[in-house]
Formats: C-alpha cells, sequence, structure tokens
C-alpha cells in the first residue's frame, strides 16, 4: 500500500510539473511558428564545434573518474578505454531513463569486465560518489562566477543555495572521512544509510593522494570549462552574440532545472529556465530563446545518447537491462573494515589482463 502511495504521489509531482511548464509556454511563451524559423537560421559549423566540445568534456570527465578509480582499488586497474565506455554507457542510461540510473549502469558495465574479487561492487559505487564530489566543487566555481558577473534568477538561488552548502559540506566530510578512520563509526546503527556512507568511504580513497585529487579535480574542472564553451558556442549557433557570463547563466540554470529528473531530460522545463532569463536580462527573443534550449539539450543529448549507444552495442547489453541495475542496498561490503589504498601504479602483470578485458 505504501509503495503504490509512493508511485501515485510521485505520478501527480509529475502531472502537476508538467502541467505548470505547459501553462508557462502557453501563456508567457512564443508563437511556435517563430521557434519554427529560428532553427532555419542555425549556422550549423557552431553546432560542430558544439558538439566536439561536449565529447571533449565526456572524454577528460572519464579520465577524473579513472582517476578516482586507481586510487580506490588495487591493480589490476581497468584501461582508460573500458572505463570510457563503461562511462558513456552511465550517460546514455541518464538521458533516457529516469532517476539518474547512468550512476548505476557505468558500476555495473565496469565491474562485468573486471577480475573476480572482493568488494569490486562497492568500491567502483563508492568511486562514483567521490567522482560526484569533485563535480560539485566544479559546479560551485561555476556558481561563483555567475554570480559574480550575472544575474541569477530569483527562483534558482534558494536551489544553488543548497546546491552550494551541500558541495561545502560533502566535500569536506570526504577529506575528513577518507583520511581518518574515526569517520567510519558514522556508518554504525543506520541500516540502510549505513551502507551508502561505508560505500562512500570505500570509493574515496583518492582524497588520501592530494596529487591524485587535485588531477582529478582538474580534470573535472576542464570537463566543466569544455561545457561552458559549447553552450557559448551553441549560443552563437542560434544568433545569439552574448558574452560569456550568459553562457555561465545558462548552464547553470540547465542543471538547476535537471536537478529532479521529473521525466527524461525535464523537456519543457529546461527551455523554460533558459529563455526566460535570456528574455529577461539580455533581450533575447523568446522564439530564438526556447529555440535555442530545445537545440542545446539536443547538442549535450545527442553526444550522451550518440556515443552510449557505440559502447551499448559494443558492451552487449539494451536498455531493458539498464532497468534492472541493482541499487545501492544490494551490494555488498568488503569484509575489511578499513578501505584499501591503491598504489596507484600499474604492474606488468596488470597491463596484458587489461588490454584483454578492455
Amino acid at each position: 500500500m505504501n509503495a503504490l502511495r509512493s508511485t501515485w504521489f510521485r505520478v501527480l509531482v509529475v502531472v502537476v510539473a508538467a502541467g505548470g511548464v505547459v501553462a508557462l509556454l502557453w501563456w508567457r511563451g512564443p508563437t511556435w511558428s517563430a521557434v519554427g524559423g529560428a532553427f532555419t537560421r542555425v549556422e550549423w559549423h557552431w553546432v560542430a564545434v558544439a558538439v566536439a566540445l561536449n565529447l571533449l568534456s565526456v572524454l577528460v570527465r572519464a579520465i577524473a573518474w579513472r582517476t578516482v578509480i586507481v586510487q580506490a582499488m588495487p591493480p589490476p586497474h581497468p584501461r582508460f578505454p573500458l572505463v570510457f565506455s563503461a562511462f558513456s554507457v552511465g550517460l546514455f542510461a541518464n538521458a533516457v531513463l529516469p532517476g539518474r540510473i547512468g550512476e548505476l549502469a557505468r558500476v555495473a558495465v565496469l565491474n562485468r569486465k573486471l577480475p573476480e574479487r572482493e568488494g569490486t561492487w562497492p568500491i567502483l559505487l563508492g568511486t562514483v560518489f567521490a567522482h560526484r564530489v569533485f563535480d560539485l566543487v566544479a559546479a560551485i566555481g561555476l556558481i561563483v562566477y555567475v554570480a559574480l558577473t550575472a544575474h541569477i534568477p530569483d527562483w534558482a538561488v534558494t536551489s544553488l543555495i543548497v546546491v552550494v552548502v551541500v558541495g561545502v559540506v560533502l566535500f569536506t566530510v570526504a577529506i575528513m572521512g577518507a583520511r581518518s578512520d574515526h569517520f567510519a563509526g558514522l556508518d554504525e546503527g543506520l541500516g540502510a544509510v549505513r551502507k551508502v556512507v561505508r560505500l562512500a568511504r570505500y570509493g574515496l580513497g583518492v582524497m588520501r593522494r592530494p596529487a591524485a585529487a587535485a588531477l582529478a579535480l582538474c580534470f573535472q574542472l576542464l570537463g566543466w570549462t569544455c561545457q561552458l564553451f559549447a553552450v557559448y558556442t551553441s549560443m552563437r549557433a542560434f544568433g545569439i552574440h552574448e558574452a560569456l557570463p550568459a553562457a555561465g547563466l545558462v548552464l547553470v540554470l540547465m542543471n538547476v532545472a535537471t536537478i529532479f529528473p521529473l521525466w527524461p531530460g525535464n523537456v519543457g522545463l529546461v527551455q523554460a529556465a533558459v529563455a526566460l532569463p535570456l528574455f529577461t536580462y539580455y533581450g533575447v527573443a523568446k522564439a530564438r530563446g526556447i529555440a535555442f534550449g530545445f537545440g542545446l539539450q539536443a547538442i549535450e543529448t545527442s553526444v550522451g545518447i550518440g556515443v552510449g549507444l557505440i559502447f551499448l552495442a559494443r558492451e552487449g547489453l539494451s536498455v531493458a537491462m539498464l532497468k534492472v541495475m541493482p541499487d545501492a542496498s544490494q551490494a555488498e561490503t568488503p569484509a575489511h573494515d578499513t578501505p584499501q589504498v591503491a598504489t596507484g601504479v600499474e604492474t606488468d602483470a596488470e597491463r596484458p589482463r587489461a588490454r584483454m578485458s578492455g
């Protein structure tokens, strides 16, 4: 009965949110013929540049994840092609399925190609948590940049404050938890939460090595920078010639609009979140702003879906299989209580084996 009520509540939230988006676009939106006309004037060479920048962003963020993995688990470590394949499948799952299931999908894809040993699944799941912690640091940097150079709409301020606070807290806890065994007591007596906390600790080995942590963070920052310039070039493609802070504002608002994935891509909500501030603060026509919102989301999604489909086929998986990925509560934590710290050095014995699995 509780599950049924929960399902109906989620459906009600989605219906109400979708109705609000439709009403907003209907009453305050442009004529849709003008939106269609904006697509006829797209400069496609800028679209190609934006796609290339998004692909580069995926590449460097996958490198950041592998940096975290190498520090979290002992050899043999997965080769980069295998990590990139798993990361791409995760992007695809996040793009086409609700609930951020892609984070589990990339762990499952990588886990099935690694040698069988105790604790691989929970360690990999922990590395996803650590990877997202670096994501939050990069997001905070972007928010600060936008706050100093552009005007953030009032409706987004509360969400961004929450993101900043959560990011600071998680990053602090990640560093302290990885460096001190006293934080192991946090996972005692908390049921399901205990397991999630323990899984997170197993992925935070990178925090014990400042150089590796700085390297992972640099790659994440580079990935976000590529995304920022992808938004900037996408604006050029749709004839929006505003400065880089406007692109930063768009990137921030897109992320705010997708914090809670009510439906795949939150299509409609993203366009409203992007177009209305561009109209209010930069005088961009609503039709052009809406068209740009659809175009920008299509550019970003095309990379995730296109690359993800290639590697989904390479791994012999299907969308139906992605829907039944196990969650964190099903992961068994290793028998030892102290997370292992990897050496970060690949041995000669590791290399041929990794090439075979990749």
